[in-house]
């Protein structure tokens, strides 16, 4: 049937159909042409792209990579349109054999009034009483190009609990903070931009975050943390208190059975000499029971032995 009709717009020399419904639509500065194929266009028609730059003595320039497109495929004009101050204009025409239509012409085009901007990545986290926002650009060398003509960027900021919200118009930073804000309560973020041009933008999607925990709840677990250290360490000095007496009466007990059996030996061996000063203490303790054991030092005690009784066996 296509064959039949091509072969009678030949005979006929009726050119093909123009195309049809042509616009160019842009995103954060990514430029993209679409069209339709005119009415009775054969399947096997292929569309070509042209664009015209006015400081180039208005000449129609092919664009590369649309020299041979399918029906219904687009055309990336983000190269052909580079300078944003610029004014451009795009034309379409289809062909088949020895067929070619009329070229469809688009409506004049700038980048920077004419494109849609959306926001920056952002990140949002809680710091206190106050949340941080974090803009990342790197990833888009058109975003980054565009950040010059940022005029303010428009900051919502949305309480979770009860929808109440507040904006701001803020000039654009890579790190900003919203203060001044409920600790521990959830707030969501939307940032959209404005440029000193006539450009539409778009939000972005809630992002969410907690600002951190009340200020009064953390005075109250340090608080407690100290409370608990201070409990611990007076039980610590009791016990050691305690047990330190209680090491002290032993010590003495075995120093004094000591003493008795290197003097008394069965067979009336005197196997050293204990000297009248550590005698008299150690009786002194005997027939005093009153006497605080925490009077005599452990170490005292100790030396003293090593010093003046010598043990059975050396010299």
């Amino acid at each position: 049937m296509w064959m039949i009709l091509l072969h009678l717009q030949l005979a006929a020399g009726v050119s093909l159909p123009a195309p049809t419904n042509l616009s160019i639509t842009s995103f954060n500065m990514e430029h993209t042409l679409s069209f339709l194929p005119g009415p009775l266009t054969p399947p096997s028609c292929r569309f070509a792209v042209e664009t015209l730059h006015p400081r180039r003595k208005r000449l129609w320039t092919p664009v590369a990579g649309c020299s041979r497109l399918k029906a219904g495929r687009t055309c990336n004009l983000t190269r052909a349109f580079e300078d944003p101050f610029d004014q451009y204009q795009a034309r379409v025409r289809g062909f088949v054999s020895n067929l070619t239509s009329r070229w469809t012409v688009s409506e004049w085009f700038q980048p920077l009034t004419d494109t849609v901007l959306g926001p920056p990545d952002v990140s949002v986290s809680g710091c206190g009483n106050c949340l941080l926002l974090q803009f990342n650009t790197s990833s888009d060398w058109r975003l980054r190009k565009m950040i010059g003509f940022y005029r303010e960027l428009v900051v919502v900021v949305r309480r979770s609990r009860d929808g109440a919200q507040f904006s701001l118009n803020l000039r654009y930073q890579d790190n900003m903070v919203v203060t001044y804000l409920q600790p521990g309560v959830e707030y969501c973020v939307t940032v959209s931009v404005k440029t000193f041009f006539k450009s539409t933008s778009v939000a972005s999607e809630p992002h969410c975050a907690f600002t951190s925990r009340p200020q009064h709840a953390t005075t109250l677990y340090v608080a407690c943390a100290l409370v608990g250290a201070f409990c611990s360490l007076v039980l610590f000095l009791v016990g050691r208190v305690v047990c330190g007496g209680r090491l002290s009466s032993t010590l003495l007990k075995t120093l004094k059975s000591l003493v008795t059996q290197m003097l008394f030996q069965p067979g009336g061996q005197d196997h050293g000499h204990v000297s009248p000063e550590l005698w008299r203490h150690s009786s002194t303790m005997q027939r005093n029971p009153h006497t605080s054991p925490h009077s005599v030092s452990d170490d005292s005690c100790v030396n003293k032995l090593k010093l003046k009784v010598p043990l059975p066996g050396l010299k």
